[in-house]
């Protein structure tokens, strides 16, 4: 369910397009799998988006872009590939404190991409990096609302605050539903959350541009949801999406 994050911002940005969503939902989460499972899936899944007539391919889950994505663009070299970039570089950016943090899978925290990122800016600013251990489970279960939220949320944010983070990256795009708890448990210190998938959708917008595969002003867009797990889970994905 993720992925819906960064969904929601590609059909803020781009309207007339449409939109096929894959939410693998019977292998979740992907944060502690080994690098050649994710590969497995995310290959099998893109398979599928293509099957289905897409034009671009857009990874919206941290993990599988950090362990598959080099190796999607080799396979599926006649489209355009978009891959999650952790929010370091505005983080660090922007820091006053000289702290941040990064909330992140640990599969999303070994990827090549955020590892390298994160070199460019560890001279200069302090990252304190951490786990979202339970996280995914209570998106994915429907329980971003729940005590058990702001303990499992809690439990991990608390420790970053206390190093003086002021600006924390979301590496994981599941973890947005939760941000509301997080702004509950940051309360009125100065701290402020940063998503990356804003970013994405304008990195979309742009390669639609650049390989000339933008629709035209008059298409009405078309809305599909797939999946691994079956047709419940494709209609949560479908209901969630409207909210």
């Amino acid at each position: 369910m993720g992925g819906l994050t960064v969904r929601a911002q590609i059909a803020k940005k781009l309207p007339n397009e449409s939109l096929i969503y894959f939410g693998d939902g019977l292998n979740v989460p992907y944060g502690g799998r080994p690098r050649s499972e994710i590969i497995d899936f995310a290959g099998r899944a893109v398979e599928i988006l293509l099957e289905n007539g897409s034009k671009m391919v857009v990874v919206a889950c941290n993990a599988a872009t950090g362990a598959a994505i080099e190796a999607l663009r080799a396979r599926f070299s006649n489209v355009p590939i978009v891959g999650m970039e952790p929010a370091v570089k505005p983080a660090a950016l922007t820091t006053k404190t000289g702290v941040i943090g990064v909330l992140a899978t640990r599969a999303a925290l070994c990827g090549e991409l955020y590892l390298k990122t994160a070199a460019q800016f560890r001279e200069t600013v302090r990252i304190v990096e951490a786990v979202g251990e339970g996280f995914v489970e209570l998106v994915e279960n429907e329980r971003v609302n729940s005590d058990e939220a702001f303990e499992v949320v809690g439990k991990v944010l608390e420790p970053m605050l206390e190093q003086g983070v002021d600006r924390i990256v979301l590496g994981c795009t599941h973890y947005p539903y939760l941000e509301p708890v997080m702004r509950e448990i940051i309360g009125d210190r100065n701290v402020e959350i940063i998503d990356s998938a804003p970013a994405v959708a304008r990195r979309v917008d742009n390669l639609l541009t650049i390989n000339e595969l933008r629709a035209s002003e008059e298409n009405v867009p078309r809305y599909e949801f797939l999946s691994f797990a079956g047709p419940e889970y494709v209609e949560r994905l479908r209901k969630i999406s409207r909210l």
